[in-house]
């Protein structure tokens, strides 16, 4: 299986938008970038499902244009008009051939869910590794109406609880992705997570502007 990020290129801000390459392929996100469908279409003829970390518009406005162009399924926590399928909090689904447990990750939206599998988590925005606020582990914004900083503290807290030791690969909604070092000479995604939890505790705003 390979990964990338089809939104790489894009001008317009977006969310990190990964496809899962393989025999089932699978998007996780599908950003703002115009085209998007057409990215997807150099790497794969077809798409079996795209699974969403939440529904914030950076992370929802092309989704229209990739259900279209591959008739795929679409699962969400949160209801949606097009959602095939819900996703609950302990459940298991499968990406592309592969198992992730679906955690419950509020706060940032109350949508939110981050998909953990043995090697690496799609975390939404609950946590990313670099954002412009931090360079090495931080958290989703919770000054919007409809957020809450002590609901994504705990959910941090709930996300390191359940992570395995062997995760060494952070796919996050934005910023950069995170690969540990194998060898053991770089920070764990553990301790990516367990910075952003104590940043997120200090309960300081997170920008300046809030």
């Amino acid at each position: 299986m390979e990964i990338h990020t089809v939104t790489e290129g894009a001008t317009e801000f977006t969310c990190n938008a990964y496809l899962l390459a393989g025999d089932s392929p699978a998007l996780v996100d599908a950003g703002t970038m115009p085209g998007v469908e057409d990215v997807i279409a150099e790497h794969v003829d077809d798409l079996e499902a795209v699974y969403l970390t939440h529904q914030h518009g950076d992370h929802v406005e092309e989704l229209d244009a990739v259900l279209d162009r591959f008739d795929a399924d679409l699962y969400a926590y949160g209801d949606h008009p097009r959602r095939t399928g819900g996703l609950a909090d302990g459940e298991t689904v499968e990406m592309c051939g592969e198992s992730y447990e679906v955690v419950y990750t509020p706060g940032h939206a109350e949508d939110h869910v981050s998909f953990v599998g043995e090697t690496r988590v799609f975390s939404g925005d609950v946590v990313v590794y670099n954002d412009g606020a931090f360079d090495d582990g931080s958290f989703g914004r919770t000054d919007y109406p409809g957020q809450s900083r002590e609901r994504l503290i705990e959910s941090l807290d709930t996300l390191l609880d359940r992570l395995p030791e062997t995760v060494s690969e952070l796919y996050a909604g934005h910023g950069d992705v995170y690969r540990a070092d194998p060898d053991g000479d770089s920070d764990s995604v553990r301790d990516v997570v367990a910075r952003a939890l104590s940043r997120a505790e200090r309960r300081e705003p997170k920008y300046p502007d809030g």
